[in-house]
């Protein structure tokens, strides 16, 4: 197995956070070469091999991402990404402190899988509350007509305008909209914040969390606008 002090390019870019310069090494017509798929079993004086620097969390980044749960969800499919370009074996092999890539992993993002559950916590409260407002003030004004009702029919007295549809569709994708949002953020409380989580469930729980509460949001105000044109026709 090659092993050298110096790293070669393929170390070099993995340890430097260069995706784009290691998927263009890692293309099929590169590996073909002998040569070049020794370069990827290569390691280091530490006896590192790609994964391992794949692994290493470095104070350093190349990329700058906000959110601790977002840059977690970067690391990982950054190493994942890397793991799939080499050989199945490259998993079990250990450095000079007999660590293995995935030991190597989950001692160097121990406190980054910390900040990101304490991220997503403080966002997900402060978020929830806002889609328990969005969910009342909805609830309220869908129990409104705007305008009164008819003393004999009980029906509503704007009901034939177009603007009164806008409204009563309105106000239920809001309140929709808002009780999903609040499920969501809720959801991701009792978290138990593994790594594994931030790949996919935690991530794709705040985006559509998001995502309901922005459209919910957008939906109360159309609702107020119809509300208020209602309101003065009526």
């Amino acid at each position: 197995m090659p092993q050298s002090k110096k790293k070669n390019i393929i170390l070099v870019a993995v340890e430097n956070r260069q995706p784009q310069i290691y998927q263009l090494l890692s293309r099929s017509k590169l590996r073909a070469n002998l040569r070049t798929n020794s370069m990827f079993q290569a390691r280091d004086k530490d006896k590192n091999n790609v994964l391992h620097l794949a692994a290493k969390l470095e104070e350093h980044q190349s990329w700058l991402i906000p959110g601790a749960a977002l840059q977690m969800q970067s690391e990982i499919k950054w190493y994942e990404l890397v793991k799939s370009t080499v050989p199945k074996y490259l998993l079990y092999q250990t450095d000079n402190d007999s660590k293995t890539p995935a030991d190597i992993f989950t001692e160097s993002h121990k406190n980054l899988v910390k900040e990101g559950g304490e991220w997503l916590n403080k966002t997900s409260e402060s978020c929830s509350v806002v889609a328990a407002l969005i969910a009342t003030v909805a609830f309220a004004t869908s129990t409104t007509v705007p305008g009164g009702v008819k003393a004999n029919s009980g029906t509503p007295i704007p009901e034939s305008h177009p603007a009164f549809d806008i409204f009563v569709v309105t106000s239920l994708v809001a309140l929709c909209f808002s009780v999903i949002a609040l499920f969501l953020f809720l959801s991701i409380l009792p978290s138990r914040y593994q790594e594994k989580d931030f790949r996919v469930d935690l991530p794709g729980k705040l985006l559509l969390g998001l995502t309901s509460l922005f459209v919910s949001n957008c939906r109360d105000v159309n609702i107020f606008l119809c509300w208020t044109f209602l309101c003065a026709q009526g």
